[in-house]
């Protein structure tokens, strides 16, 4: 495990003061329960921490960045960058599933692909980095693999699409939106999920993902595209 953690280190570009505070940031709970007797803690109070300092770093960075942007976009655009899809991103670029500790059934379902242990680690990894090294140590990560690797959707206004195309229907009193789940494939730890967006019971767009809600911010996506491009045209 010890030459994992120097590898993943220098993936993240940071190398820790403390490797306990490392592992415990890779050690999801299932691993843990296993493994009381020799007092392995869960990067669950971590996750929590990283949460909130991640939180902290893109409201600073965009606050500073967009002097403009009025606090509905930056709300938006916060919570475009922080979410589940965005995180597991930058999991998969870490390749961060190898690294985890699991435990033997959770590892045996395929718990390492799983976007939302994914998710939680990344910021239990954000909060690690910030008590061993400091807020400077934390922006920087962040910086590099969120902020940096999101640029065009910063400068774009961002897309919380589901949150654009509510904003887009309203326009008009009475319009309903509804997302509803048309099918899935694939393995339990690499499934596909396809969601279909009806305004007003018509269909609107349709979109998939590797989970629900990111098939469902795709579906919203095509929506937009379709009843933008529908205006343009009359």
């Amino acid at each position: 495990m010890n030459s994992h953690l120097k590898e993943l280190e220098e993936r993240i570009s940071y190398e820790f003061k403390n490797k306990n505070l490392f592992t415990q940031a890779l050690t999801h709970s299932s691993y843990a329960n296993e493994n009381k007797q020799k007092g392995e803690a869960s990067n669950e109070r971590l996750e929590f921490l990283g949460d909130s300092v991640l939180g902290m770093v893109v409201a600073d960075h965009l606050f500073r960045s967009h002097p403009d942007m009025p606090e509905g976009e930056l709300t938006r655009t916060r919570a475009a960058l922080v979410c589940e899809e965005s995180l597991v991103e930058v999991a998969r670029k870490l390749e961060l599933g190898q690294y985890l500790k699991l435990g033997r059934g959770e590892d045996a379902g395929g718990g390492r692909q799983r976007p939302s242990i994914q998710a939680d680690a990344v910021e239990a990894v954000i909060a690690a980095v910030y008590l061993d090294g400091g807020i400077g140590s934390a922006r920087k990560f962040i910086t590099s693999f969120i902020l940096t690797n999101n640029e065009r959707e910063q400068e774009g206004g961002i897309r919380d699409y589901k949150t654009a195309l509510q904003e887009l229907v309203q326009r008009e009193s009475g319009q309903v939106l509804s997302y509803r789940l048309t099918g899935e494939s694939g393995p339990d730890h690499a499934k596909v999920f396809r969601v279909e967006v009806d305004l007003n019971g018509t269909p609107a767009g349709k979109g998939e993902g590797r989970s629900k809600k990111e098939a469902e911010q795709s579906a919203a996506k095509a929506a937009i595209a379709h009843l933008t491009g529908a205006a343009a045209d009359g």
